[in-house]
């Protein structure tokens, strides 16, 4: 039975103080030969793939134990990201989401100007999303597709204020909640008229 302790507690010293080792970088060239250890509390790698017009970001780094898989189109860039919880196990980049595999499915864009532009979503892309993000101490409405599983987690990515995700083909347009307004209005307007 001593000896079954001895090696137990053996045993959970040499592992606890090994800590996940993760690529950690971000390039424009996709090449990344940092590795760096997690800090206490950082239990996954992440590895994501931002594109905007032609350029491309790859980041590579730490995750806390909840971590963000999936992808979303915003119109006018895309982002795609996967977590895992190995050592280095970010090796590889985050897929961009193909555009050439659609879901069938269209949501709303905003492209600065309006809210009004619309976005074929790819086949890993389930869900419309509107959100309210702040950026150097403005909020800006984004919109567009987005997979189900960044949809379970909004407040852990930074700046969001506010995010609604639905299923429904172009379900987050504003036109649909300023018609709901609108009809309340009349029907309240008709029953006060009436009475």
């Amino acid at each position: 039975m001593d000896l079954q302790i001895s090696v137990f507690l053996l045993f959970i010293l040499f592992t606890a103080g090994h800590s996940l080792s993760c690529h950690q970088c971000t390039s424009l060239s996709g090449s990344c030969a940092q590795t760096s250890q997690c800090v206490t509390g950082f239990t996954n790698c992440f590895s994501a793939t931002v594109t905007v017009n032609s350029t491309t970001l790859k980041v590579k780094s730490c995750a806390p134990p909840v971590c963000l898989s999936g992808s979303a189109n915003l119109g006018i860039g895309r982002v795609s990201s996967v977590c895992c919880n190995t050592d280095l196990c970010n090796t590889q980049d985050a897929p961009e989401p193909s555009t050439n595999t659609s879901s069938g499915k269209s949501c709303y864009y905003c492209d600065g100007q309006s809210c009004s532009n619309t976005v074929k979503c790819s086949e890993t892309e389930d869900r419309c999303f509107n959100t309210t993000v702040t950026i150097e101490n403005r909020p800006q409405v984004f919109k567009g597709c987005v997979s189900k599983s960044l949809c379970d987690y909004p407040k852990l990515i930074p700046g969001v204020e506010s995010a609604l995700c639905c299923e429904g083909n172009l379900c987050n347009s504003a036109k649909s909640v300023t018609q709901s307004f609108l009809f309340l209005c009349c029907s309240l307007l008709s029953f006060i008229l009436l009475h």
